[in-house]
């Protein structure tokens, strides 16, 4: 490998929630990463050119701001699966909502790299995510704070998200369900909200006002496409054409990867 002679291999396994894609700028006898995906672990192998220094940028710790229902939910079914199974939940105004999530992160380290979790985790602590709804022009933002096992919420009244009753959020409740032989976690109505879309069915359906209940149909189909929802909604539909709508059914799409949103920098 000619181009690469005089270079020394150094293997290095970043581990800090830092680099999805890295630059490598050269200043002087530095060589020094940019960060890019804070949510991405990478292993990357790099050439250093003896006598020069590598260093990295430091991440500020941050947390994403959900926009939607779906980007919200979503990251709940991204950390439970990790061990993030001890929750409490609750309400602030937008004008507090920044002032809440610093004081949560001073307090359970919300904004902590995968690798300060790592050290937290070795040591017995809890770690945490804090999953906020903060849609634009909201006046008030929907929290949800996520924690592991281990210490430091002593003085938190915490529940446990396989416990009942069940975990519910947004109008949705957390379920297991079976897929492929193993069991994984999905969104749901609850049965109340099941049982006023069967009761609207029935009325529309008993009353012949089907471009009401074409609309009606239009909504649910909308609704986010989890595996538990998009089952709901199909049910939904049957019992649409078991009472005699014979119009074409709206699609159901199935939920594809979101992001969790903007990430807000804390204090």
């Amino acid at each position: 490998m000619p181009a690469f002679a005089g270079l020394i291999p150094l293997q290095i396994f970043v581990s800090t929630s830092l680099y999805s894609v890295i630059a490598v700028l050269a200043h002087g006898t530095s060589l020094r990463l940019i960060p890019a995906n804070p949510n991405d672990i990478l292993f990357a192998r790099i050439f250093a050119i003896p006598g020069i220094t590598l260093t990295r940028t430091p991440m500020l710790p941050s947390t994403p701001i959900a926009p939607s229902k779906t980007a919200a939910l979503s990251r709940v079914l991204d950390s439970v699966p990790k061990g993030y199974r001890h929750y409490i939940l609750g309400t602030v105004s937008a004008a507090k909502a920044e002032t809440l999530a610093n004081k949560f992160h001073a307090l359970y380290g919300i904004g902590c790299s995968p690798a300060q979790r790592l050290v937290r985790k070795s040591k017995g602590i809890a770690n945490a995510v804090l999953v906020m709804y903060w849609p634009a022009d909201a006046v008030e933002v929907r929290w949800l704070l996520l924690a592991t096992n281990g210490a430091g919420f002593e003085s938190e009244r915490l529940r446990l998200v396989d416990e009942k009753p069940r975990l519910s959020w947004l109008g949705y409740e957390l379920v297991r369900h079976s897929l492929q032989g193993r069991a994984s976690w999905t969104w749901r109505r609850p049965k109340e909200a099941m049982t006023e879309l069967h009761v609207l069915l029935a009325s529309q359906s008993n009353r012949r006002h089907y471009s009401a209940l074409a609309a009606t149909l239009e909504r649910i189909a909308k609704q986010p496409g989890f595996h538990g929802v998009r089952a709901q909604s199909w049910s939904l539909f049957q019992e649409a054409r078991r009472r005699g709508y014979s119009e074409p059914l709206p699609q159901l799409f199935y939920l594809q990867k979101v992001s969790h949103g903007d990430r807000l920098t804390l204090g």
